[in-house]
């Protein structure tokens, strides 16, 4: 069949207009796929928030007695009795142990009428005296028996007293070093006695610090051994001087332990509340990204993260002070934020509690 030449050429310009139709049909439709295969970017988020937060200095110490006392032996003797062991809780003044005295009351009772005969005598001497019945010199004498006699009867009742062992302070039997049936020496060191219900914590702190630390700021001790228990203390005592070959000064925590938790000797973390900012406003420290431009959070709005400078303050805990950069209440990203860039499409995780 022949065709004419109009017919053909409209017949080919139909049939170019169907290819270039379904080349863009087919090329919409890519683009369209493309769009519904962006997808958003799983991150964990939390508000920022307004409280009050502290400025820290931290350090760490170990617990010590601030009363203690080792009971020595007065007098020579035999252990004779022990009435109390380690981990007892004493009274000052109650007896700890006793020595054999047999001895010393023997010497006690003739040191006692030695003294009761001077006495005697010095009464009888002393009214021959007023009579002007002796001299001076004769009654001076008798007088100077009486009162040796007297100071060597009230050293054998010293001597006897002491060896009746007692406790100087209150407190608890923190070491034993007797046994009943040995034989002690004058100085020889039978107990230790500690002082548990105030303790002391000693920082050697730098002494660029010095403007921080003041008398009566309140600390928090954090013990190693008790996880998460935290003490509150207060700073005692501060030394006015500096030492010159560390560059530091001392700074004393008095720590006052109802619960019988603590114990001298135990390793502690010590943080010095020096400042506090109220009403500020603080965000989770992992939200921070520090750049060599300086530092920035991701800020989600409606499902969308954007980067905003900021700058912080104080931080402790989990959370840090914004001071420039964030209003109440903005979401920011907590984790996730290394895959992000500005403008990236979001979608908030739950975060399992």
């Amino acid at each position: 069949m022949l065709y004419s030449k109009p017919l053909i050429i409209t017949l080919l310009l139909i049939s170019l207009s169907g290819s270039i139709t379904g080349c863009t049909s087919e090329s919409q439709s890519k683009s369209n796929d493309e769009e519904d295969t962006v997808t958003s970017i799983p991150v964990e988020a939390s508000d920022a928030i307004r409280g009050n937060i502290s400025a820290l200095y931290n350090s760490t110490a170990t617990l010590e007695a601030e009363q203690e006392s080792n009971v020595v032996a007065k007098v020579r003797g035999i252990v004779k009795e022990i009435y109390v062991e380690e981990g007892d809780l004493v009274k000052a003044g109650q007896t700890l142990a006793k020595l054999e005295d047999e001895q010393l009351e023997i010497e006690a009772k003739r040191a006692h009428a030695i003294y009761e005969k001077s006495l005697n005598d010095y009464k009888r001497s002393q009214e021959l005296f007023e009579k002007k019945l002796i001299s001076a010199e004769n009654f001076d004498n008798v007088k100077f028996e009486y009162e040796n006699q007297k100071a060597a009867y009230e050293l054998t009742k010293l001597n006897l007293d002491n060896t009746t062992i007692k406790s100087p302070i209150d407190g608890v039997v923190s070491t034993r070093f007797i046994k009943r049936g040995n034989l002690i020496n004058t100085n020889d060191q039978l107990f230790h006695i500690t002082n548990v219900s105030r303790l002391l914590a000693i920082l050697h702190v730098p002494e660029h610090e010095t403007a921080k630390i003041k008398s009566g700021q309140t600390t928090l001790l954090k013990i190693d051994a008790l996880k998460e228990h935290v003490i509150n203390g207060r700073v005692e005592r501060i030394s006015p001087v500096v030492n010159p070959e560390t560059g530091t000064f001392k700074v004393t925590i008095s720590v006052t332990d109802k619960s019988g938790m603590l114990k001298p000797g135990m390793f502690t973390r010590v943080q010095i509340v020096y400042d506090t900012i109220e009403n500020a406003i603080m965000v989770p420290k992992s939200a921070i990204l520090e750049k060599n431009q300086g530092k920035s959070v991701f800020v989600i709005k409606d499902s969308v993260a954007y980067e905003k400078k900021i700058k912080t303050g104080y931080s402790n805990g989990d959370n840090i002070e914004i001071t420039e950069g964030l209003s109440e209440g903005e979401i920011v990203v907590t984790a996730g934020q290394n895959s992000l860039t500005d403008s990236s499409l979001v979608e908030i995780i739950p975060v399992n509690i």
